[in-house]
């Protein structure tokens, strides 16, 4: 059945994001700080890194931020400065991005994995009180979308076993659980600054934040080679430095994040919005819901019925769309060596067949939000 055309038109081209755009609204600020590090010259952590860390840590209202090179790097300084080594278990999801997992391998430990919630995607806190034993070093809870999973039950396992929390949350910056900021909540905070994120730099950089002093000295030892002081290694660390072009470029984007944020949200309320009114949901597709204070959609993901058949229906139609996360980590190749099967965690394999990310952005018309929803419309046969 065709869709009658109404008040939309063909659209030549919906992207994912539209990054050209964004640089374009902010390009005299973007240059003059690129410019004011070039003259310089100091391109390895100095002031502009420092500023940054402590704008950051204002933002997410915490006392202290480390700039670190990547959002993956965030999560491994992290458990290294935790003391996370060979026989040690961390706690996480398995429907996560791999950085999550590969980093605890990394480090010689064991990713025991726990379910998700169907609504939220996120860590269901009942399977993580299930999965704890005498060799859990770690719990990390991942945000996933952009909405902070629910974290009250797994604090208090935390406080009840002395379990700290690495919070992944690179896709869930300003994201809000309880009247508390991520970044705010765990014994670390961890944060991707990879380009497509909400606060994107211009290449890979991240951020770890924390309120605890000594484990904030341990981290900035760490990214720096293990070095304190110069040419002195106590510890064994890396080159895990945020330099100072990425610091200065994402201190002009952190002024603009809050009103970004806000024109997210009215995006992600107009495609719900449209969903119900156009009759697609709850048969042919369930929106996202905003289950605590915030989200700050990352990404816009629904669960679609036939999801890869309309992934190929958009885009042969024009219209971007991701599929986050389309195999689970348990059943990735250079993970399962035998030990986990399908079947295993029924609800993270559920969603990693139904889920799919549809172009958001705050540059994003309305007039190419529509032309996404009659498409889907199209597709379903909903008039």
């Amino acid at each position: 059945m065709q869709v009658k055309q109404n008040n939309w038109r063909k659209i030549d081209h919906v992207p994912m994001l539209d990054l050209k755009t964004q640089y374009k609204s902010i390009k005299h600020e973007i240059d003059k700080a690129i410019l004011r590090v070039v003259e310089s010259q100091m391109f390895i952590l100095g002031p502009e890194v420092s500023s940054l860390e402590k704008e950051f840590a204002e933002y997410c209202g915490c006392r202290f931020a480390v700039g670190v090179s990547s959002g993956t790097d965030a999560i491994m300084v992290s458990l290294m400065a935790l003391g996370i080594t060979a026989g040690d278990e961390v706690i996480t999801t398995p429907f996560t991005f791999f950085a999550t997992v590969a980093s605890i391998i990394r480090l010689g430990a064991t990713p025991v994995f726990a379910d998700i919630e169907p609504t939220s995607y996120n860590i269901d806190p009942n399977l993580v009180r299930n999965a704890i034993s005498s060799k859990t070093k770690t719990i990390i809870p991942v945000h996933m979308f952009g909405q902070c999973a629910d974290m009250e039950p797994i604090l208090e396992m935390s406080r009840q076993h002395n379990i700290p929390i690495v919070d992944d949350a690179a896709q869930a910056i300003g994201a809000q659980y309880k009247g508390n900021r991520i970044g705010n909540i765990g014994t670390c905070g961890c944060f991707s600054f990879f380009p497509s994120k909400n606060l994107g730099a211009f290449g890979d950089a991240g951020m770890i934040t924390t309120n605890d002093e000594i484990l904030a000295d341990r981290l900035r030892i760490i990214r720096h080679q293990g070095t304190q002081p110069k040419y002195h290694h106590k510890i064994i660390g890396g080159n895990f430095r945020l330099d100072a072009l990425q610091a200065a470029i994402l201190r002009v984007k952190l002024k603009y994040l809050p009103t970004w944020t806000e024109e997210r949200g009215n995006r992600a309320a107009y495609y719900t919005k449209r969903i119900y009114e156009l009759g697609l949901a709850p048969e042919k597709v369930v929106p996202p819901q905003v289950i605590f204070d915030s989200h700050i959609f990352n990404y816009y993901v629904i669960k679609a019925q036939n999801r890869d058949s309309l992934k190929k229906f958009l885009a042969d139609h024009n219209v971007a769309s991701e599929i986050y996360y389309p195999v689970p980590m348990h059943l990735q190749e250079s993970i399962n060596s035998g030990q986990y099967k399908p079947g295993d965690f029924p609800i993270c394999e559920k969603a990693c067949k139904d889920v799919l990310a549809l172009p958001i952005y705050p540059e994003l018309t309305e007039e190419q939000q529509e032309y996404v929803v009659q498409m889907i419309c199209q597709y379903y046969g909903v008039a």
